[in-house]
């Protein structure tokens, strides 16, 4: 029986496109360009923000965020980020007494951001708050202290293989891989992937049909 179903950020929950597209104006290109690059970095399976070191070699990006951030044109999340689904489906997760728990890859700002839109969810966490990011195993550990249920009983929702739907199969967890953004649309076919899956799902509103297997 599924007690807790925890959820990616990024292409996820939210929309990157305000993410790389603040970048992009930082740093004086079109969005399309590094939209594109960040796209293939990722599909070449290296660190998305090689796509900013791919435009300005050197580029040191923590730095580059800090002096963001203290310019005023740092992290930014509100309510048009949300995919449409994601407070229908976590507020009907709640109703049917689902743990909902957030937890991805992002900075300890989007985690304050995220927690402000006051979504339906018990537990909103980053991987700079926790002090380790995926795909370590540690990262799942967490994500299991965080759950309070057992791996068999925890959902992991993700788009990405090797951040989310390996590194969770591998936690034990079960695993439901979203269709959504490049990342989940890139690899919805690729034949480990469904191997790995649980689940394959086009919209967080499926979730809700699960809790019976």
């Amino acid at each position: 029986m599924i007690e807790t179903i925890v959820l990616d950020m990024g292409e996820t929950l939210v929309r990157d496109d305000r993410y790389w597209a603040s970048w992009a104006d930082w740093i004086g290109v079109p969005r399309h360009t590094l939209s594109v690059l960040v796209g293939a970095v990722v599909t070449q399976g290296r660190d998305p923000a090689d796509a900013l070191r791919i435009l300005k070699p050197g580029m040191d990006v923590r730095e580059a965020y800090l002096a963001r951030e203290a310019s005023g044109r740092g992290e930014h999340l509100d309510e048009t980020d949300l995919y449409d689904d994601v407070r229908p489906a976590l507020g009907g997760l709640r109703k049917l007494g689902v743990r909902v728990v957030v937890a991805g890859n992002k900075s300890a700002r989007a985690g304050e951001l995220l927690r402000g839109l006051d979504l339906p969810a018990d537990l909103v966490a980053t991987s700079e708050e926790w002090g380790v990011a995926k795909p370590e195993p540690a990262f799942f550990e967490r994500v299991l202290e965080a759950s309070g249920s057992g791996p068999h009983e925890t959902v992991y929702v993700g788009s990405h293989p090797v951040h989310d739907v390996y590194p969770a199969k591998a936690a034990g967890l079960r695993v439901a891989h979203l269709r959504r953004g490049p990342w989940g649309h890139w690899w919805a076919q690729d034949p480990e992937v469904v191997a790995a899956a649980d689940w394959r799902l086009d919209s967080l509103t499926q979730l809700a049909s699960i809790l019976a297997d």
